[in-house]
């Protein structure tokens, strides 16, 4: 894309440049060395920091040059301004320092780089913050080299649209000083290689620019120098080689001029087999015959009548939409057929008006525009509509033909052979759209619908979605005044936010407080905040965004206008398809929600992991449809639709849950209902993974409308999923908002399951006091309510804590009550992890006999199951028994077959159990490198995991080896770290023998050698 058309009349060389938007940064000034970025501390009063990644990444600190240090820190740093103002992964990171072989440290490295970033540069917290598993680079446009930019290229094209040339090539000569080299030099991801196309894009049609107005300003020997060198760079840019032959034949140089045509020609014939554009072939005409067209100072043809211009007027206030305006332009440029399609309110009409102002000069023999009125009841008949435009073109009606098709064939004779752009507002399908055209060769059509047009297959689609935050404030900004803006910029934000950056809305809003100026902005916030009044004020005049949305919904059928309402009760996530069919209980629903797609009610966003694609209604849609559910029906069908919708969230997370491994923890089963979608899950990992907020937000929309047994099992089905990937807090969370709902409803059963699994997620969070209370609660309501099965894991659980903490007497009466009462309700699953667990407390107990009949009774059970999860943990504990019998070599075997299991059934954390047992076993036979192996690789799961139990003892271990190797730093690191760990969980005893082992090691026995005093710390680890 360059900044100006790529080919227009040769009589306006030096037309518009294109449209940009960004604030300008401060001039850069001298810039010195100050010091490496990784090493450097932060200064709460140091200058504001700008950026630059036009050429390598850089960093100013007022007029300063920050040393970027280590490449890694400048990759680091590259990566948070590709993703300015965005989330960028930690893994993405990873690739871009690191490509596909990163260090097993890596996650831990880039914590480092980025707080190093955040030190250097003096980022305050609320600048470079962490989101999620990324972070988040706040950077105001006027930091950063590449909106300054940008934003020159905007300055230069209002100074040359002011008449002032000499002031736009200056602009644009400062903009190119700007660039140091290629853009994020040195950051290599496919992100990276886009932006830096893009932006090189720009660099290049911004040299175009220059020589252009060179070449306005009888400046041909610069120009031509200039062009000479971008052609030899860019061979195949047409633009350039047009600009080259003016400029050679306005320097008496025809024949040179000539020969670019002829290179250029025989290039892309020969290399891609085509012809040159149409530009290029009318200015090689053009010095053909010597057209005074040509000549410096030359005025533009006269044409024979004035051509018809009926756009309405101009935006003055027109903010932002650079890509989709270029986009337009280009496709108007090559002639095609332009279809602006988005949601209601997005701002259609006025991208389309102002891109027919911008290629007005394209057009010299007129413009038409017509409203096709394709939201009205009864949308514009295309022969009336034809009639109208032929009227515009000089036909009279004494000659007018009656018929459709006769009116199209005339109009296309009319427009064959002159250079004309057609404008069709607002089409309410391709069959209105299709006899409107113009015929090809000089002609172009811009259209706007609602609707996707995807029968118009001549035309390209350029889809609008919301306006940017920044573009959307600055639009609000142009109505309301910047002065009031600037004295309430929170608000301002707020406003935008609440209308959901729509511009439309933006422009009631803006209305609304420009007509009372006494109005802060604060009045106006307020207002929109209460959702049930919010449509109500955005109107303003004939302005009203209910009524706009009205129209749409006017022309979806009425299964698709039902389950749009509706689909407003489900709150801002994106949902899969399936969902709308439960809306309306309906299992093949896709022609409906088509409808809604194609009628921009209902966005296509993407297609997530597991193939589905997702839905989203804008923010203000969905308070409409909300609103507009509650006045079409009862409470009553609005409560049952979204209990269908819950239902099958329901279905389809029990089908994924019993896709895993057997689980311990499925309790007995509720009552709610079950509705089961059209769609099967095949990955239940992958399919948790893209649902796991849906399936939160689900529990609480189950607990907002009083439907506690669907908040409860929903909650439940997810366990097995959160015990794989060790999502303690989403456990926690959907657990206790289903746990409040089920108390308040008095729901026994549902309260009791839920607090045994809040006693497990307790025990993996090393909260030991609060598995106690709530295991011991769940098992007196399960006992209340005489629930065998929900008894059983109760005890087995607390059993579990027992022996943990020594109890082994009581731990073995809770397990064994367990395995009576399992075995009794049929729980083979349990039956052997239980007789496993029994073996354990034996071995405990030093009762070696009776361990091992215990463990191998659990494994025969298992392996009768096919449960291979099962197995693969009792193998482990069975590893456990031979190591206490001195056999370590039977001991390894088990432990390599459970490690092998594990790993083919995807459990990363249970591997890491074993890996621990593995560390375990050679740190007893003092085999230090294998040992070493295996408990950092188990302490890097933990720690991913947030098992910080098991990661203190990886680091213990690890510390102890070292000891007893004489390796006193890395005993310190490992001892230090565990140390920190064993006191974040109040573990005081393990915390207490770490630190005399610090202790010890800390204090060296001296001996003295003939050459020199050695350091040799204590061998044996202490106990």
């Amino acid at each position: 894309m360059t900044l100006s058309p790529p080919s227009e009349p040769v009589t306006s060389v030096g037309a518009t440049l294109s449209d940009a938007t960004a604030s300008r940064l401060q001039s850069h000034g001298s810039a010195q060395l100050s010091g490496s970025l990784c090493d450097q501390e932060g200064s709460p009063r140091m200058p504001e920091v700008r950026f630059g990644v036009l050429g390598p990444v850089t960093a100013w600190r007022g007029t300063e040059m920050v040393g970027l240090g280590p490449s890694k820190c400048r990759q680091v740093l590259g990566m948070l301004l590709l993703y300015a103002n965005r989330r960028v992964d930690r893994e993405q990171i990873i690739e871009c320092a690191w490509g596909a072989t990163p260090p097993r440290s890596a996650i831990n490295l880039v914590q480092k780089y980025v707080g190093d970033v955040r030190r250097a540069l003096g980022l305050d917290g609320d600048s470079l913050i962490t989101v999620g598993t990324g972070y988040l680079l706040r950077v105001a446009p006027d930091q950063l080299d590449s909106t300054q930019f940008s934003t020159d290229l905007a300055h230069a094209r209002e100074t040359r649209n002011g008449g002032d040339l000499v002031g736009a090539r200056q602009t644009l000569a400062d903009a190119m000083a700007l660039w140091r080299g290629p853009a994020f030099s040195g950051i290599d991801t496919p992100a990276a290689d886009t932006e830096r196309a893009r932006l090189d894009e720009y660099r290049i049609g911004a040299l175009e620019d220059i020589a252009e107005l060179d070449l306005v300003q009888g400046d041909h020997a610069l120009a031509v120098a200039e062009l000479s060198r971008l052609a030899t760079e860019h061979p195949y840019r047409e633009r350039v080689r047009e600009l080259l032959m003016i400029a050679l034949y306005r320097s008496g140089r025809q024949a040179d001029a000539l020969a670019v045509y002829q290179d250029i020609q025989r290039l892309l014939v020969e290399e891609l087999g085509a012809n040159p554009g149409h530009g290029l072939q009318r200015v090689h005409a053009q010095i053909l015959r010597a057209d005074p067209a040509l000549a410096e100072g030359a005025a533009p043809r006269e044409l024979e009548s004035l051509p018809v211009c009926q756009l309405p007027a101009d935006i003055p206030d027109f903010t932002g939409r650079t890509e989709p305006l270029n986009e337009v332009l280009d496709l108007l440029t090559g002639g095609r057929t332009a279809v602006v399609v988005g949601a209601p309110g997005t701002g259609k009409s006025t991208l389309a008006v102002r891109a027919a102002h911008r290629a007005r000069e394209m057009f010299p023999d007129g413009q038409l525009y017509l409203d096709l009125a394709g939201t009205a009841d009864v949308p514009r008949d295309p022969a009336m509509m034809l009639a109208e435009l032929l009227r515009a073109l000089g036909v009279s009606d004494a000659v007018m033909p009656d018929g459709l098709h006769e009116r199209a064939a005339l109009y296309r004779s009319t427009l064959a052979g002159r250079q004309m752009l057609v404008l069709l507002d607002d089409a309410a399908g391709a069959h209105q759209v299709r006899p409107l055209l113009p015929p090809s060769g000089g002609c172009a059509a811009l259209v706007t619908s609602r609707h996707l047009l995807a029968d118009l297959t001549s035309a390209h689609h350029v889809e609008l979605d919301v306006l940017p935050s920044d573009d959307a404030r600055e639009l609000l900004a142009g109505i309301v005044g910047r002065a009031r803006v600037n004295r309430e910029p929170e608000q301002a934000a707020a406003i935008v936010e609440l209308c959901g950056h729509l511009p439309l809305a933006i422009r009631i809003a803006g209305a609304r407080l420009a007509s009372r100026q006494a109005w802060t902005l604060q009045v106006l916030q307020d207002r929109l905040e209460d959702e049930s009044r919010r449509l109500r004020e955005l109107r303003v005049g004939d302005l009203d965004i209910r009524a706009n949305f009205d129209l749409s919904v006017r022309m979806v059928p009425d299964d698709s206008a039902r389950a749009f309402r509706l689909m407003g009760l489900l709150g801002a996530e994106t949902l899969p398809g399936w969902v709308i069919g439960a809306l309306i209980d309906q299992h093949d629903a896709d022609d409906v929600l088509d409808a809604l797609v194609d009628a921009n009610l209902v966005r296509l966003m993407d297609t997530d992991n597991v193939g589905q694609p997702r839905y989203r209604l804008h923010d203000l849609l969905r308070t409409y449809a909300a609103k507009a559910a509650e006045e079409h029906y009862s409470l009553d069908e609005r409560r049952a639709a979204v209990q269908r919708v819950l239902a099958a969230w329901l279905a389809l997370a029990e089908q994924a849950r019993d896709l895993f491994y057997p689980s311990l923890f499925e309790p007995t089963p509720g009552t709610a209902p079950r509705w089961k979608p059209d769609y099967a899950v095949v990955d239940p990992v992958a399919w948790f993974d893209v649902e796991r907020g849906r399936l939160l937000h689900a529990i609480q929309l189950a607990v907002d409308w009083d439907l506690d047994e669907l908040a409860w099992e929903l909650a439940v089905a997810a366990v097995p999923y959160y015990d794989h990937r060790s999502l303690y807090q989403d456990w926690t969370r959907s657990h206790r908002v289903a746990l409040a709902a089920t108390r308040a409803a008095g729901n026994s059963h549902g309260e009791a399951v839920l607090l045994h699994g809040l006693g497990q997620v307790h025990i993996y969070r090393d909260e030991d006091a609060k598995a106690l209370r709530s295991l011991k609660r769940s098992l007196e309501v399960h006992r209340e309510t005489g629930d065998k099965r929900g008894m059983a894991l109760a005890l087995a659980g607390l059993a579990t804590m027992r022996r943990v903490h020594g109890n082994y007497d009581l731990a073995l009466g809770d397990a064994c009550t367990a395995l009576n009462l399992f075995v009794e309700v049929g729980h083979r699953h349990a039956e052997a992890q239980l007789r496993s667990a029994i073996g354990l407390i034996q071995l405990e107990q030093g009762n070696l006999d009776d361990a091992r009949d215990w463990i191998d009774s659990g494994l025969r059970v298992a392996r009768e199951l096919r449960d291979r999860h099962r197995q693969a943990v009792i193998l482990r504990n069975s590893s456990k028994y031979y190591q206490a019998s001195g056999d370590t070599a039977a001991a390894l075997r088990c432990l390599t077959r459970s490690l092998t299991i594990f790993k083919e059934i995807d459990d990363e954390r249970c591997a890491a159990y074993a890996e621990q047992r593995i560390g375990g076993v050679y740190a007893q036979l003092d085999d230090h490198s294998r040992a070493r192996c295996a408990l950092e690789r188990a302490a890097d799961v933990f720690y991913v995991n947030g098992d910080r139990r098991n990661e203190a003892e990886c680091w213990q271990q690890l510390g102890e080896l070292d000891v007893r190797h004489g390796e006193s730093e890395a005993a310190h690191r490992h001892l230090g770290m565990a140390l920190e760990l064993w006191q974040a969980i109040d573990q005081a005893d393990r915390a207490a023998a770490v630190e005399k082992a610090l202790e010890e090691i800390s204090q060296p026995r001296v001996v003295t050698g003939t050459a020199e005093t050695v350091l040799i710390f204590e061998r044996e680890p202490p106990r």
